[in-house]
């Protein structure tokens, strides 16, 4: 299980860089932060046979973004999010287009974040032969100015994919397992799944795909707390993770 966006930890001196008051800071984490989806991994985790690894990250994204490439094929680079957040999610500067502070970043915390997630899917390959990554994520119930594709629908669960890493048989596991919790669609309003570029279109071994939690399913927006519908997510979760430890390895 990889989730990428639950924290709201901002080091003291990368917070000296973002030009956001304290308030603004807070608002801009109420919408960015994928709240309480390490809870959900944790839960489903713990009730998972077998028990899988959880791989959750302890920063926020706007120190920087694990899950975006670090180049031009970023597509959103285009709204000043890449690797690296120099705008917010509604447009204003988030911190300054610095690119000493911006490569100290990347060498600080986004090179050493994919080193220790390749490290984690390769150990996986060397044990079975195979990895399936679990990509957990929440998003907003309405869109956010930053969103490229905002005006696409929104359901209770949407399921990233990629056509080289997501197997048949995995996105029917995830669509059975979640056809409790409301509306399922696919690849929208958010597409792809995270895979370490090491073995990326490269490995077919590496199975993946993003489960994307629309927040009023299961808490209080922005940055409430969560609600009944939290124990179902991860109850879906949990049948994810059971059903996909039979996955047959893609060849």
């Amino acid at each position: 299980l990889h989730v990428p966006h639950a924290s709201t930890r901002i080091p003291a001196h990368v917070r000296r860089h973002i030009r956001l008051t304290d308030a603004q800071l807070a608002a801009e984490l109420a919408h960015l932060t994928d709240a309480h989806t390490d809870a959900i991994a944790a839960r489903a985790a713990a009730a998972a046979s077998p028990r899988p690894f959880q791989f959750v990250n302890q920063l926020s994204r706007l120190v920087v973004d694990p899950e975006r490439f670090p180049d031009e094929r970023e597509e959103m680079l285009a709204a000043g999010m890449g690797a690296v957040y120099t705008r917010t999610s509604h447009g204003a500067p988030l911190r300054a287009d610095e690119p000493s502070h911006v490569e100290d970043l990347l060498a600080t915390y986004y090179r050493p974040y994919a080193a220790d997630m390749t490290s984690a899917v390769a150990d996986r390959l060397a044990a079975t032969g195979r990895a399936v990554i679990v990509d957990v994520h929440s998003y907003p119930s309405r869109a956010l100015p930053y969103e490229l594709h905002g005006d696409r629908p929104r359901p209770a669960i949407c399921l990233g994919t990629d056509p080289f890493h997501t197997p048949p048989d995995l996105l029917a596991a995830a669509r059975e397992a979640f056809a409790g919790c409301g509306t399922v669609d696919l690849d929208t309003p958010f597409a792809g799944c995270y895979v370490p570029l090491t073995h990326y279109r490269r490995e077919p071994a590496v199975a993946a795909i993003m489960i994307e939690i629309r927040r009023d399913t299961y808490m209080q927006e922005p940055a409430g707390t969560p609600t009944a519908g939290l124990q179902a997510v991860a109850a879906a979760l949990t049948q994810l993770i059971d059903d996909s430890a039979d996955l047959a390895v893609v060849a």
